[in-house]
């Protein structure tokens, strides 16, 4: 289908800035904004309300991303709507420069600024206790990494949303199953994640975070049963699109090194960025 081909061409355009951008000051964290890279296209189309003319509009969808250390990939879908200018993109980590490494509330259609793990949610879950209370309509997605879901504030903020009903709460989780030191499983083992998270009454869904069709039938339709908070556990790749690095941890603080670029890119399925 047309859109999905629309999903594509944007997914590979995040990957290959994500590359662009994080071989600029040999930064890290490049692993895990491809995992993430095939759920912004969706998000960010028919899905999330915004509008990038005035990012501060009242009537928004607030998203949040918790896993902060991805930020490459959320600058770029954003330059990509038109929340700034495709240049800002090269300034990057680098002295100056309009973008730390990680998510900064200081750029135009960021909502909350993340590094340390476990935070996101928490603060999602107060913005969706605040809409609530003021009987506002506007929805707020946060997505988590599996190191959010390691974090006692994760499960805490879990809990509050469960109990009081927020089912205009969606989590999205890039469950990519590596984190910094390891695989998930010998880190914290999750499993059953849907299980744990349905027991606090949410209503859950598991999707292949690679399939746009199932991507975009997910999201369309939340919330997945009144009054309760959605949560969305999204099967992905680490590292995906660049196979020497797929499924692998030490993707997590990699970066493409210089001799590498031009092969990356026609992997990508870019000539460069």
């Amino acid at each position: 289908m047309e859109k999905y081909r629309e999903y594509k061409e944007l997914a590979q355009k995040i990957r290959a800035d994500a590359v662009m951008m994080t071989n600029l000051r040999h930064s890290g964290h490049v692993g895990s904004s491809l995992s993430m890279a095939d759920l912004l296209p969706v998000i960010y189309g028919p899905v999330l309300r915004f509008d990038a003319k005035n990012p501060d509009w009242p009537g928004r969808d607030r998203f949040l991303l918790s896993k902060g250390h991805a930020a490459a990939a959320l600058y770029s879908v954003l330059a990509e709507k038109g929340f700034f200018p495709q240049e800002w993109l090269k300034t990057y980590y680098c002295d100056d420069g309009r973008f730390s490494g990680h998510i900064s509330h200081h750029v135009p259609g960021v909502e909350f600024s993340t590094g340390s793990l476990g935070h996101g949610l928490p603060v999602a879950v107060g913005m969706a206790l605040a809409a609530k209370q003021q009987n506002k309509t506007h929805r707020i997605f946060v997505l988590v990494s599996d190191g959010d879901c390691n974090e006692g504030s994760t499960w805490e903020a879990v809990m509050f949303a469960g109990q009081h009903k927020f089912d205009n709460l969606i989590v999205i989780v890039d469950y990519n199953r590596v984190q910094a030191l390891g695989k998930s499983k010998d880190v914290i083992d999750m499993e059953p994640l849907a299980q744990k998270i349905e027991d606090f009454g949410w209503a859950v869904r598991e999707i292949n975070g690679h399939d746009f069709g199932e991507i975009e039938s997910t999201l369309l339709d939340i919330p997945f049963a009144k009054g309760r908070p959605s949560f969305v556990i999204a099967r992905t790749v680490k590292g995906k699109g660049i196979a020497s690095m797929e499924n692998t941890v030490g993707s997590h603080y990699a970066c493409v090194p210089d001799d590498e670029l031009a092969a990356v890119y026609r992997e990508l399925g870019a000539t460069d960025a």
